[in-house]
């Protein structure tokens, strides 16, 4: 290849890279979306797993609708990966609005049996409360994805003495 040939790749590859930054950097920056869970409905699974259809109720804080074509989600808890899930719905979430997003999830039996083994452990400190994180992403139908994230901490109800524990 010639140097002059190179020299014009170069300049071309440049501008075509100055032209989509400058592209991403006008795109109006937009709130996060708000996702929580809905419900949960049992479904039909097989062999070691779990299936349940998660109903995600998915918020849009911004002036334009968000337009998407499948869904992601992972359900983290004590910091494990215990369910995943996608689904190739389409959809819209209205401007300032919200929608109802069916996504089935699939849990391992494997990972609940690590989860109670964990909770077990006799060295671990007494478990009274449970962290979750649901993450995932709407794919949206133009370019890229709404990605989301939700977290929490759910308490266990104290276990009352037991009458052997009991000081007289």
């Amino acid at each position: 290849m010639s140097r002059l040939m190179r020299s014009f790749l170069v300049a071309l590859l440049a501008l075509g890279a100055g032209l989509g930054l400058g592209g991403c950097a006008s795109f109006p920056k937009t709130d996060p979306l708000q996702v929580t869970v809905a419900g949960i409905e049992p479904m039909q699974g097989e062999g070691l797993e779990l299936r349940m259809m998660v109903k995600l109720r998915v918020q849009n804080p911004n002036d334009a609708p968000v337009d998407y074509d499948g869904a992601y989600v992972r359900l983290e808890v004590q910091g494990k990966t215990f369910a995943t899930g996608v689904s190739d719905a389409r959809g819209s979430v209205p401007r300032f609005g919200e929608s109802v997003v069916a996504v089935p999830v699939t849990i391992s039996m494997l990972n609940v049996v690590k989860q109670v083994l964990g909770a077990m452990d006799p060295k671990a400190s007494p478990v009274d409360s449970i962290r979750y994180t649901l993450e995932g992403k709407l794919n949206a139908t133009g370019f890229g994805s709404h990605r989301f994230t939700s977290q929490g901490e759910l308490q266990l109800p104290a276990t009352p003495p037991t009458p052997d524990s009991a000081t007289p």
